[in-house]
């Protein structure tokens, strides 16, 4: 089975070719055979040298793809990434690794040999271990996916956590169903659409380790904006 993994990022410069070149170490180590993945880091709006880097690094990794997204967006970024991808898997994990890679095994096992069409990390799940993350965080975490339960009527236990994989089949009806925006909110859009039109999802405790002091995130202008989004993901929600 061939796959994309796509990182979005904006503005990395700092981070990028040490984050990526452990990740692609990783998957060297793990998926040694030619052609079968891809690590594709899609920029969307950096002003600093990321692009820059991202085609230096390509240069001496040719499992590495530099692609320019057209405008700011992470979920813009993933669909940008995936609509161009030919792999059979794709997913998304953030540059600061916060999901301990050894689950992307778990992750691949799931999709390929248990017929999962999409797996989802979660930070909530009794056997998840969350490393470094503030109580403000925690708790703006958890009101958030109680709201995603009482509103959408979903059942998954995080849609904000940044590691998801699916098979690269099912992104059209997602997309199609729903799972369009392009901030932020598109990751929590994938699980909710994956879920209303019943396809098999697999739930994958994770170790997740914060990083406070590179977060961008503005948890009210956030939540406001998630907010709007459910309001319109509902509309789509079949059997209103």
């Amino acid at each position: 089975m061939t796959f994309d993994v796509t990182i979005p990022v904006l503005n990395e410069e700092p981070t990028l070719e040490r984050q990526v070149l452990q990740l692609h170490g990783f998957l060297k180590k793990h998926f040694p055979g030619k052609g079968q993945w891809r690590i594709v880091i899609a920029d969307n709006g950096s002003t600093d040298r990321t692009f820059e880097i991202a085609q230096a690094i390509s240069k001496t990794h040719p499992e590495v793809l530099p692609l320019t997204v057209p405008r700011r967006g992470v979920g813009l970024a993933l669909k940008h990434s995936w609509e161009q991808s030919s792999a059979d898997m794709v997913g998304y994990m953030d540059l600061d690794l916060a999901t301990d890679l050894p689950h992307f095994l778990e992750a691949f096992d799931a999709i390929a040999k248990r017929g999962a069409d999409l797996v989802y990390g979660t930070r909530l799940h009794p056997k998840s271990k969350v490393v470094g993350r503030t109580l403000k965080r925690e708790i703006s975490s958890r009101a958030f996916n109680f709201l995603l339960k009482t509103y959408l009527g979903v059942h998954f236990s995080d849609g904000m956590c940044g590691f998801k994989w699916l098979k690269r089949s099912v992104y059209p009806q997602l997309r199609d169903g729903g799972a369009n925006n392009d901030g932020w909110f598109f990751s929590t859009e994938l699980l909710t659409v994956a879920e209303w039109q019943g396809l098999k999802m697999y739930e994958l405790p994770v170790k997740w380790t914060d990083d406070v002091s590179s977060s961008r995130v503005k948890i009210i202008p956030l939540a406001k904006r998630y907010i709007a989004a459910m309001k319109e993901l509902k509309k789509r929600k079949p059997g209103r």
